[in-house]
């Protein structure tokens, strides 16, 4: 019997791994019905009825003005006025003109697809993430907790071929979730966009752009599940990942964040890991430095740049899954298996 197909059987048969990837897909069709439900598409209705609230608006301020201006003249009066609240002339306290109040700003919310889906791929990519990292964890950490490991080297006592074997195994049944849970997510927000929303400009370079950035998502997955499985086998035991990964985001990076923040460090985002993960779904993240400033001709101060882009985040996820699947690769060859 193959080994490859012996372990993707036994991922897909436990318990553990139905119920989470279940769960990790129920909370992936939340998030697809919260938009849709909060959202609608925009018609001349809609249009209507933000003018009449812009209208509205600018009747509110209109009397609000007048009130105030009214009050500054009583008051420059009984000279009981307050400086710091009154101009000395109350006839400048006026109404904001009518073209200011906008009537888009009344607008309902909707759902534009050309501008919005490519940040509806950050959770997704994040909730596969974690159903992956956790699965992954639990799948080999299990092996090794139950004997189960042990009694499988009996039988095929190559080491570094069980487990690698696993590891395939693994990331086959997350590719098997990933890609088909990928392209329902485009059709669901294809449909929120078609009848809450709006699918106009949408042209091959923006299809290009988005598949390219799915694509990045699910290999992100893939990586956060490699991780957990691998520092899962590194400690022998499903806590070992989950007790690592709470160490690194609370005190490696809260508190390496509120330290950074309190030192004054110049971009102190670009320490933290996040970032980075942000940055390889989105291809770009810009972090400002509001302690510094870039003169323009026309005199206005714009705050300092640094770009983190998805090419550095390739860098940064390589060397960590080289790293810790190395380390659990060696660790397996080297220790005993009792």
């Amino acid at each position: 019997m193959s080994l490859f197909r012996t372990e993707l059987r036994r991922l897909t048969k436990r318990r553990f791994t139905r119920y989470m990837t279940l769960l990790g897909l129920l909370v992936l069709a939340a998030v697809l019905i919260g938009v849709f439900f909060s959202n609608q598409k925009i018609g001349a209705d809609q249009y209507a009825k933000a003018e009449r609230q812009a209208d509205q608006e600018y009747q509110q301020q209109v009397r609000w003005t007048e009130q105030e201006r009214v009050a500054c003249e009583q008051a420059k009066k009984a000279n009981t006025s307050d400086d710091r609240r009154y101009p000395d002339d109350c006839s400048q306290i006026q109404p904001p003109p009518r073209e200011q109040i906008q009537a888009d700003w009344f607008l309902p919310s909707t759902f534009d697809f050309r501008e919005t889906f490519d940040e509806t791929l950050v959770p997704f990519a994040a909730i596969l993430g974690l159903v992956g990292f956790v699965v992954g964890a639990s799948f080999i950490g299990a092996e090794w907790s139950t004997g189960g490991m042990m009694n499988l080297l009996l039988w095929r006592p190559k080491r570094l071929t069980v487990l690698l074997t696993k590891l395939a195994a693994l990331l086959t049944g997350m590719l098997a979730v990933a890609l088909p849970a990928a392209v329902l997510w485009f059709a669901g927000f294809w449909a929120v966009a078609s009848f809450r929303g709006s699918t106009e400009k949408m042209t091959s370079g923006a299809w290009q752009s988005f598949m390219l950035t799915g694509v990045r998502g699910v290999v992100l997955v893939l990586v956060l599940t490699t991780i957990g499985f691998a520092l899962a086998s590194l400690g022998r035991h499903t806590a070992m990942a989950l007790g690592g990964v709470v160490a690194v985001m609370v005190v490696g990076q809260f508190g390496l964040g509120i330290l950074l923040q309190m030192a004054n460090v110049r971009w102190a985002e670009a320490y933290l890991l996040p970032t980075y993960m942000l940055a390889w779904i989105t291809k770009t993240i810009t972090l400002q430095d509001w302690n510094s400033c870039n003169a323009t001709y026309d005199g206005s101060c714009e705050p300092k740049t640094l770009d983190i882009t998805w090419q550095q985040s390739s860098v940064l996820l390589s060397v960590a899954v080289v790293v810790i699947l190395g380390a659990s690769l060696w660790v397996m060859r080297r220790r005993d298996i009792t």
